[in-house]
Order: C-alpha cells, then sequence, then structure tokens
C-alpha cells in the first residue's frame, strides 16, 4: 500500500509539473509581453504594444483630420493563411451599427413617416411592456436613448439565426418583459431597443430593415462594399476571420450570426467605406441634401430626451454625445470583433479602428490616436480589458481545477483507508466528511448556477467569454463530484467500522 502511494504521488506531482509548465512555456512570450512596459514613442509602436497585449490578431484604422484622411493596417486578416489586413479588409462593427439605425430614424421622421414621441405600441400592437404590473409605454426617442427600461441582461433573449422570421422572433420574446425603470427616466444601455427599431423601420417602410438603410444611407454615400451579416457574405473573400482569446492566445472563431441583432451590431465594413461615413459626418464630400440634413440632426442631443451616462455625456441617436466638446463615439463590440470610433466635430478631426477579436484594443488606440492628434502623449496600454483579464484569471482556474480533478482521482483510485484510533475520534472523523460533503455540495451548486445569478447563461458565455471559463466551469464542477465520492467513502468506512 505504501508503495501504491508513494507511486501516486509521484504521477502527481509529474502530472502536476507537465500541467504547469507545458501552458507556462506555451504562453511564456504573451505573458511577458502583457506585463512588460512595451513601446508608445509613435502611433506604429503603440497601436502594436496595444495588439501584443491584447493578442488582436489584425487592426485596421483611418483617420481625418480638417479633410485629409489616412488608413493605417496592422497584422493580420487570417493568422493561418497568413493574410494581411488591408484597407479592404471587412470587419464586424458592433455596436458602432447603431448610428446608421438611428439615422435611418430620423430619415423617416424627417419623411413625416413617424414622429420621435410616437408610442412602440402604435406600430407594434404586440409590444405590450409592463412595469411594476401595469402597462408602459415606450417611445421611438426613449429606444435610441436607452431609455426604455429594458433590462441591459435582454441581450441573451435574441435567438442564433439568419431566418427572416428571426427579428420577429427577437420582438416576440421581449414584447411583456417586465421593465427595470420607468420609460424616460433612466439610461440603461440594452443593445435590443435597436432591434425594437428595426422592426419599426420594417412597418414603416414595407421594406427590410437592411434593403431601407442599404437604399438610403449605403449607397447615397457610396459605402458600396459595406452591407448586413447574415451568415450570406457577400464578400467572403474580403472578410477577416474572427478570433477569441484562450490561455493568453488568440483562437479563430466563427461565432453566430443573429439576424434579429442586426441593426445594433452586424453592419460589416471596411476603412474604404468607413472613410465617406467619417467625412458625411464632418459635413465634408458629395452627400444628398436630405441625407446631409439627417446626418447634422443625429448629432444633435436634446437633454430632455437623451440617456444621461455621466457629467457631460449622454447617449442620442446611436452616439455617445459630449454637447460641450462637440464629440460623438461609440464602442462596437461582437463576439469576434470590436471597434471604436471617435468624432470631434469641432476640430473637425475623426478616427475609427477595427479589430478582429473582441477588446479594449479598438478603443485604447482610437483615444490615443485622437489624443495625438491634439498634441496629448501616448497613454501606455491600462491593465482593464475584461476580457483579457478573464481570460487569463480562468486559465489559472483551470490549472487548480486540473491539478484537483487528478489528485481526487488518484486517491480515489488508491483505495486510501481511513485510519482509525478510538470511537471519539471517528465521531470527529465522520463531522468533519459530513461538513466537508455539505461544502461541496454548496459550492458545486454555486458554480452551476453562477451564471444565472448574474443575469447569463451557459450559451452566452459560450458565445461571448474565453473558452477557459467554460472549461474552468466543468473541472471544477467535476473536481467537487469526485471530492463529494470521495467524503461519501469516508463516512460510510467510518461508520462501518
Amino acid at each position: 500500500m505504501k508503495k501504491l502511494l508513494r507511486r501516486n504521488r509521484t504521477i502527481l506531482v509529474s502530472v502536476v509539473l507537465l500541467i504547469v509548465i507545458i501552458p507556462t512555456v506555451v504562453c511564456w512570450h504573451q505573458l511577458g509581453t502583457l506585463f512588460t512596459a512595451g513601446k508608445y514613442g509613435s502611433a506604429d509602436e503603440m497601436v502594436r504594444t496595444i495588439m501584443a497585449k491584447t493578442a488582436t490578431p489584425g487592426v485596421a484604422m483611418v483617420t481625418s483630420k480638417q479633410g485629409k484622411t489616412d488608413y493605417k493596417v496592422y497584422g493580420y486578416s487570417d493568422v493561418d493563411g497568413q493574410q494581411k489586413v488591408t484597407s479592404e479588409t471587412l470587419f464586424e462593427l458592433g455596436s458602432a451599427t447603431k448610428a446608421f439605425t438611428a439615422l435611418a430614424v430620423v430619415l423617416l421622421e424627417e419623411q413625416g413617416k413617424l414622429a420621435y414621441s410616437d408610442y412602440v405600441s402604435e406600430y407594434l400592437p404586440e409590444f405590450v411592456p409592463t412595469y411594476r404590473g401595469g402597462k408602459a409605454e415606450i417611445s421611438i426617442n426613449q429606444l435610441m436613448a436607452h431609455t426604455s427600461g429594458i433590462p441591459s441582461w435582454t441581450i441573451k433573449l435574441i435567438p442564433e439565426g439568419t431566418t427572416a422570421d428571426t427579428l420577429t422572433q427577437t420582438i416576440h420574446k421581449i414584447s411583456d418583459i417586465a421593465l427595470d425603470t420607468y420609460p424616460g427616466t433612466d439610461y440603461q444601455y440594452a443593445t435590443i431597443n435597436y432591434d425594437i427599431l428595426a422592426m419599426i423601420i420594417e412597418q414603416v417602410t414595407g421594406s427590410s430593415y437592411q434593403d431601407f438603410v442599404t437604399q438610403n444611407i449605403l449607397i447615397p454615400l457610396g459605402m458600396t462594399d459595406s452591407y448586413f451579416s447574415t451568415g450570406q457574405e457577400m464578400k467572403p473573400d474580403q472578410l477577416s476571420k474572427g478570433y477569441r482569446v484562450f490561455f493568453g492566445k488568440s483562437l479563430e472563431y466563427d461565432a453566430p450570426r443573429y439576424y434579429g441583432n442586426m441593426a445594433a451590431g452586424y453592419l460589416v465594413t471596411n476603412l474604404k467605406d468607413l472613410e465617406h461615413w467619417l467625412n458625411a459626418q464632418l459635413g465634408m464630400g458629395d452627400v444628398p441634401d436630405h441625407l446631409k440634413q439627417a446626418i447634422k440632426q443625429s448629432h444633435e442631443a436634446d437633454l430632455e430626451t437623451a440617456g444621461y451616462e455621466a457629467e457631460d455625456l449622454y447617449y442620442a441617436y446611436g452616439w455617445d454625445n459630449d454637447p460641450e466638446r462637440r464629440l460623438i463615439s461609440h464602442t462596437g463590440m461582437n463576439p469576434n470583433f470590436s471597434s471604436q470610433v471617435i468624432i470631434d466635430l469641432k476640430q473637425q478631426e475623426a478616427v475609427f479602428v477595427l479589430a478582429n477579436l473582441n477588446s479594449t484594443a479598438p478603443s485604447l488606440i482610437a483615444h490615443n490616436i485622437y489624443g495625438s492628434m491634439n498634441g496629448n502623449p501616448m497613454k501606455p496600454f491600462n491593465y482593464d480589458d475584461s476580457s483579457i483579464l478573464m481570460d487569463w484569471v480562468f486559465s489559472f482556474l483551470v490549472l487548480l481545477a486540473v491539478i484537483s480533478v487528478i489528485h481526487k482521482a488518484l486517491k480515489l483510485m488508491s483505495g486510501a483507508g481511513t485510519s482509525l484510533h478510538n470511537e471519539r475520534s471517528r465521531r470527529r472523523k465522520r463531522v468533519g466528511a459530513g461538513i466537508h460533503l455539505i461544502i461541496r455540495l454548496l459550492l458545486l451548486v454555486l458554480i452551476l448556477i453562477w451564471p444565472y445569478l448574474i443575469h447569463y447563461d451557459y450559451y452566452m458565455i459560450s458565445v461571448w467569454m474565453s473558452y477557459s471559463v467554460i472549461a474552468w466551469i466543468g473541472l471544477a464542477a467535476i473536481s467537487c463530484v469526485l471530492a463529494i465520492i470521495l467524503n461519501l467513502k469516508r463516512m460510510a468506512a467510518l461508520r462501518g467500522r
């Protein structure tokens, strides 16, 4: 028995060393990159430093300053295929799409086909949300300002799929939603607000949302490469691969498509088209007068109806709006893409950054570039990227969980008995085993239900978070089950003697 125990201990130590050493060797470069200072002497050095620290494979950036436009591209659109990012590489915009949807609403308002103060129920009679048990009416401007009261967690209700009825399914799932706050009182960002706007656009125009936006915004602006992602990609050769981080490295990730969320995050575009978009926001380029007027209107935040985000910052018409500085911006994040746009209407400056990984890289890069346009030094990487931090934390927890599972499995296989001295000692050991059993049961329940405690579910985790989170949940649950079996065996042995 002692030889068996020694052999098991040797096996455990060897396996633990392998588990710790192999991932450390594989991820050593990324670990070193994450925690070294990096270089920020130039824009190129800053971008490459942030890309390395966030494991972002590819970045595309367009800037405009007093009418002068410039493109910058970095890294790969397809790492395995060694295809580099170009000015024509297509990326999903994420939530920066919302400005296009809001602009479509502004166009319809100018045509007299709707009014911002109209209630959703006037267009979608089946939409009957409640507040504290009573029916609540939400207006179109409250949807655009994220003051509808619809909870942010409703993003998990958006069904996966690319069929034509997915938008209808999305609205149906929230038609009787209980609101967090009374409409018009508080700001709460809920992406599904813009899906409701898409359905209203379809009801008013009699055409699909994407066809209306394409015909009335994209084509007039010359954004001929841009389209809405439905799973049937129009230009697959130009579309960048999407990526997801795992153990500090980016892995190719073909995320699910959400046709029902198209208006809130699934415009696909590139630098060449975004140049037209930025210039139109800055009042430049050959833009039809009615569209130019609508764009100008979308920059004017009505402080009485806009969503109050923070001091001097409001949400209106699909933009984070700082009226004092005449600055509009927006962040975009999809499961495998991200973006950031900043437009200074007063200084006639703009920057739009795209990336093929869900991270804060575009935001950090865009703010540094905008700062440098105004004579400010580059700011170093902030360790507040939730995706990167979550991946590293849960990757470490995965290692610990693997060690724990192996240790408990070896103990079960060894069949080691419990040393007994007297009845008092036996009773104390039984009590201890019982307490450990209860703790492990509670821990197992907590591990299994914690996503629901924060209004998530396993599907949301599998789509949006690092693979390491799912791996840890599975391994931690197995570890708890093995611990429960060990304690049950120990209690049975103590009871039997």
